[in-house]
């Protein structure tokens, strides 16, 4: 079971998408995204597996969720430094987590 200790060790913040590009490289449909976190993070980068309900030009000033303070991770060439977070809908495919409000960039969940 994790604990309260193991929750806190995660960095979660709110983000706004940038730049969405086409990741043709990926094994699965992803999209690649630079994602500004604010002054004290700044921009980093995220492979999305969110093509099916998502365009491109619609992902531009979104607010997201991710976890910041994972390891890089090498996604074919390209290098994610971020987990963006999404559910599942009822067909497996990824449904972005996003602020119900328009609250600031880089602000971490508690």
């Amino acid at each position: 079971m994790a604990t309260i200790e193991d929750f806190e060790k995660l960095d979660i913040r709110a983000g706004k998408i940038i730049d969405a590009s086409d990741f043709p490289e990926a094994r699965k449909p992803s999209y690649k995204l630079k994602i500004d976190f604010g002054k004290d993070i700044g921009i980093k980068k995220s492979s999305a597996q969110i093509t099916s309900h998502y365009k491109k030009e619609d992902l531009l000033n979104r607010k997201v969720l991710a976890v910041v303070n994972f390891p890089p991770r090498q996604i074919g060439p390209f290098i994610s430094e971020v987990l963006t977070l999404g559910l599942p809908d009822e067909k497996g495919d990824v449904v972005l987590v996003v602020p119900d409000k328009n609250i600031p960039i880089g602000g971490r969940l508690f």
